[in-house]
């Protein structure tokens, strides 16, 4: 029988996303992003440190899929207004990644 542990670690894995590389931060779920999967590229929240190499590996050993090309593109921090106060928003990196005609990544 299992134990409560063993239990909330399985429902946990099922509802992340495989993503075994700490480069990979997960997928973007945005509308641009919904509409960019259209076209077969792929958004993805990476670390500020990863590059288009490493991006393309950890793609490929998370998901199996063969990605094509990788762009990049840095979020700079910004200022807002937040229930009245001001504050900044953090600085982000994304990367859009097409993959191989035929390959897919599911999401949900």
């Amino acid at each position: 029988m299992a134990t409560k542990k063993q239990l909330a670690k399985k429902a946990d894995e099922k509802a992340t996303p495989v993503v075994k590389s700490s480069k990979i931060l997960g997928p973007r779920v945005t509308e641009k992003a919904a509409y960019a999967t259209e076209k077969n590229v792929f958004v993805f929240n990476v670390a500020m440190t990863a590059n288009k190499i490493e991006i393309k590996k950890a793609i490929k050993d998370a998901y199996k899929v063969t990605p094509t090309d990788v762009n990049i593109v840095v979020m700079k921090p910004r200022s807002v207004v937040f229930r009245g106060k001001p504050g900044t928003q953090k600085a982000f990196k994304k990367a859009y990644v097409t993959l191989k005609k035929g390959d897919t990544i599911d999401l949900n």
